[in-house]
């Protein structure tokens, strides 16, 4: 039996009693990523750190890719991520099952629009789509907030 625990939109559930498992990717295979076919790489900025991305390559971060360079005000949430309002809401796949983050994931949250980094891992939630992971630098993305970052394709 599930139970909700947060009537925030980034809704967090407890099951008692129930054992769940959760496909991680599609027909077991991992997300294809930019970098596995030419590498995509974003950086951020935040005051003087800088941290970098390796971008999955699907239709929400092809959009979210459109709107850069982009300056965000990163705030905390649950300690556990730092999120921000996107200026345009991004493609979500229809039939998307959401995701079970972890530590270093970037993701959107169709609900809100919000863009999502993650600085420990958390239960699935429906409402993610996974746009990548952090791959250096975290540490300059784990103060509290608010701060703000600018987020720019990595030159070659």
């Amino acid at each position: 039996m599930a139970q909700r625990i947060s009537t925030h939109p980034f809704q967090r559930l407890a099951f008692t009693g129930v054992a769940v498992a959760f496909t991680l990717a599609a027909a077991g295979t991992p997300a294809t990523t930019f970098a596995q076919q030419g590498s995509m790489k974003i950086q951020l900025h935040t005051d003087g750190a800088i941290a970098t991305a390796i971008l999955d390559n699907n239709a929400a971060t092809r959009d979210f890719l459109a709107q850069l360079p982009l300056s965000l005000t990163l705030q905390n949430y649950a300690e556990i991520e730092r999120i921000a309002t996107l200026p345009r809401k991004l493609s979500t796949p229809a039939a998307s099952t959401g995701m079970t983050p972890v530590t270093g994931d970037i993701a959107y949250y169709a609900p809100w629009g919000n863009l999502a980094i993650y600085l420990s891992g958390t239960v699935h939630d429906r409402g993610l789509v996974r746009l990548g992971k952090v791959d250096s630098g975290l540490a300059a993305l784990q103060r509290p907030g608010p701060f703000t970052v600018r987020i720019e394709r990595a030159s070659d």
